[in-house]
């Protein structure tokens, strides 16, 4: 079946982590949410790579070097060194050398990361915009302490001609105390200032993929993340798998409502479903079975029953929403579901 077509969750006989060789991951809303990890993230990450899964740690947030980032992971549990961490930073830094002179000035918007990855790149980050040469203007997420001045620099130097880069345009960030605005949010300030439009190097982009992929060497990697729009469509674009966790951005209506370039190959409730296998979505008379439930479109709703346990297998949340999610991308085929969907992910206590 091919990503355009997909009309339901996929099944795998073997655990995740047996199947593919390296889990590329997303860190806000996966691994961690603000300083804190997520429940269940430290130990399976730890299982994983005990049972021979690579890990790699692959974020659109461009404010922290990969350094930091592993740090960071370090102290809470995560054994982790710099370069497993892949940053949009990286990505952007790398589109940005090779379309300027080496030793180009580069205008920066943002935090250390951009700085770093920009050195390392031979490029030289200033931050003026009437700096003489300046050869690019870069946006990245610069945290919740970034100056409003910033944004007004960028706009100068966009308003003159110079290039402008954007790390991601993520629109909003999962922290400890709720979403925020990110660096997506960011870019439209100046957008809106400029009427340009920059060149996006983050997820779900090519450059990122190609970052990815060369920094990691991963031959059948399954990327994780929580979010259609830059994680899933990220590995869409990739042409690879991918796990999509409930424990970020994503919520369950916007699964059910996904469109195919969204549609997930997996989905379950946290990081524990990498170390599990993951149950067939079967179709039977029109409804979509999986474990103990049963799902169908009927008419300008979606049906939700429990159907008895699966074997071996409780009537799991989860599954009742893999069978929604089965009829309802099957009823949108290659559109979005437009239909009721309240009452069904009610019976799950969504």
């Amino acid at each position: 079946m091919t990503r355009q077509s997909r009309t339901s969750p996929a099944g795998s006989e073997r655990s995740l982590h047996e199947a593919y060789d390296t889990a590329l991951l997303d860190l806000d809303g996966v691994v961690y949410a603000g300083g804190h990890a997520i429940a269940h993230a430290v130990e399976s990450l730890a299982a994983a790579r005990a049972g021979g899964m690579h890990l790699a740690y692959v974020t659109n947030n461009a404010l922290r070097t990969p350094e930091a980032v592993a740090e960071h992971l370090c102290e809470l549990g995560i054994p982790t060194e710099a370069g497993e961490v892949i940053t949009s930073a990286q990505a952007v830094a790398r589109l940005i050398a090779e379309q300027v002179e080496p030793g180009s000035k580069v205008l920066v918007i943002g935090g250390e990361g951009l700085r770093v990855a920009l050195r390392e790149r031979g490029l030289v980050p200033v931050e003026s915009a009437d700096e003489e040469g300046l050869a690019a203007v870069v946006q990245g997420y610069g945290g919740p302490g970034l100056e409003w001045g910033r944004f007004a620099e960028a706009a100068y130097a966009v308003n003159r001609g110079v290039p402008w880069y954007a790390s991601n345009t993520d629109l909003t960030i999962p922290g400890a105390r709720g979403i925020a605005p990110g660096n997506g949010a960011a870019v439209e300030v100046v957008r809106i200032a400029t009427g340009a439009e920059p060149q996006v190097a983050g997820k779900p982009l090519p450059p990122m993929h190609r970052e990815t992929v060369l920094r990691t060497g991963a031959k059948r990697p399954l990327v994780v993340g929580d979010r259609l729009d830059t994680d899933i469509e990220g590995a869409f674009n990739g042409d690879v798998d991918s796990l999509l966790v409930l424990t970020g951005v994503t919520d369950a209506e916007q699964l059910l409502r996904a469109e195919p370039r969204h549609r997930p190959t997996y989905v379950d409730r946290d990081l524990r479903g990498l170390l599990t296998g993951q149950p067939e979505v079967a179709e039977r008379d029109g409804a979509w079975r999986c474990g103990g439930w049963s799902a169908a479109h009927a008419g300008t709703h979606l049906e939700l029953t429990q159907a008895g346990e699966g074997p071996g297998r409780e009537a799991d949340p989860v599954d009742g929403l893999r069978a929604l999610c089965a009829a309802a991308w099957s009823a949108a085929g290659d559109g979005v579901y437009g239909h009721d969907v309240e009452k069904a992910l009610a019976a799950l206590g969504w």
